[in-house]
């Protein structure tokens, strides 16, 4: 099971401010499972907007976040790298339920597991969690092509 700071992350994905959105890897287990996590703060460059007077991180976001920490372990799991030539998309989501908002100072805890890989299409389930509560779930799909 192997840590990745952000220097790691940030040669695996090319995610940069203000899209990337995962701070650190707490586990990897390859073709297994990831933990990640993102630090949320006020200065998040979506906060101004959403919502100025009840600052919430949007859904849309966070299952961003699920898909990031799925690439890290698609990576770590033989899928090979993103470089030049290729990109990881995020082709699918399936059955995303958002359980409670996400607000400045929260720590996701996003856990990201495979379900399947058929043919190059990774299925992924994941959850976001804060304070170990569930705030998203969704299971998605990703996969590697030519640019």
């Amino acid at each position: 099971m192997s840590t990745m700071d952000i220097h790691e992350i940030m040669k695996r994905l090319p995610h940069r401010y203000p899209f990337l959105l995962i701070d650190r890897v707490i586990s990897t287990e390859p073709g297994k499972s990831i933990v990640a996590l993102k630090n949320v703060t006020i200065n998040e460059p979506f906060f101004p907007g959403h919502y100025s007077h009840h600052p919430v991180m949007p859904g849309v976001l966070i299952v961003e976040a699920m898909a990031q920490a799925a690439a890290l372990l698609s990576f770590s799991s033989g899928a090979g790298e993103a470089d030049e030539s290729k990109v990881y998309l995020f082709v699918g989501i399936d059955g995303a339920r958002f359980k409670r908002p996400v607000s400045p100072g929260d720590q996701l805890v996003i856990k990201v597991e495979v379900l399947t890989n058929k043919r190059g299409i990774w299925k992924f389930g994941g959850v976001a969690e804060v304070d170990g509560k569930v705030a998203a779930e969704a299971e998605i799909m990703c996969t590697m092509r030519d640019k």
